[in-house]
């Protein structure tokens, strides 16, 4: 399984932004109007796939045990990647699930319900990049494992970060929202130094 170095400010911050690997050597694309998604295998939970016509949704709540994270989601933007997240919200796949990464002063990262960093919906899509992505605090972006190798994993910014333009943005965490994920980035992590020190269970995405 691969992980990226990915520098942050002047220091190199090693974090593993990953989805499995996928079986097909076939490319996700995507095409004007329509979206293309690829069978891939991968450990984590199997999911139907998205429609090949994006729906259109803007907001959605990630309720978590630790509260409510309300996000704004930009179908314009990036509206393959918007509506694979709703799809995947639809059939409950996020229900459950731990996120299960947080860098103190970078990101959590969620959307795995195999808790392992490498779990996906067993499909992958194309990124949605204009090249000029920035990802302030609250940015709400799509972790991979290379080129157009999107899931089901998805990461929150919780400060300014200093990425390279290759990370899909599709929303944004409201103010509250942040102050939640803020609030366990203070907790810090727990004895493996990579999940957050206090469990962080999606209860649901709707």
């Amino acid at each position: 399984m691969r992980s990226r170095l990915l520098a942050a400010s002047a220091a190199v911050l090693l974090i593993s932004l990953l989805t499995a690997c996928g079986g097909s050597e076939e490319k996700a694309s995507t095409d004007a109007g329509t979206c293309s998604y690829t069978k891939a295998s991968e450990p984590g939970k199997k999911a139907d796939l998205p429609p090949t016509e994006p729906k259109g949704v803007d907001a959605l709540t990630i309720q978590t045990n630790r509260g409510a994270i309300k996000a704004s989601l930009d179908p314009g933007t990036a509206p393959c990647t918007v509506s694979s997240f709703a799809s995947l919200a639809g059939q409950g796949y996020f229900d459950g699930t731990k996120c299960h990464r947080l860098v103190p002063g970078f990101v959590l990262q969620c959307g795995d319900p195999s808790a392992t960093g490498s779990g996906g919906p067993g499909y992958s899509f194309a990124d949605e990049l204009t090249g000029k992505e920035t990802y302030p605090a609250g940015t709400l972006a799509m972790a991979n494992a290379g080129p157009d190798t999107n899931g089901s994993q998805f990461f929150i910014v919780l400060a300014q970060a200093d990425l390279p333009p290759e990370f899909t943005v599709f929303g944004t965490v409201d103010r509250a929202g942040l102050k939640i994920a803020q609030q366990i980035e203070k907790d810090g992590n727990g004895a493996d130094g990579v999940s957050p020190a206090k469990d962080v269970v999606i209860e649901k995405v709707a």
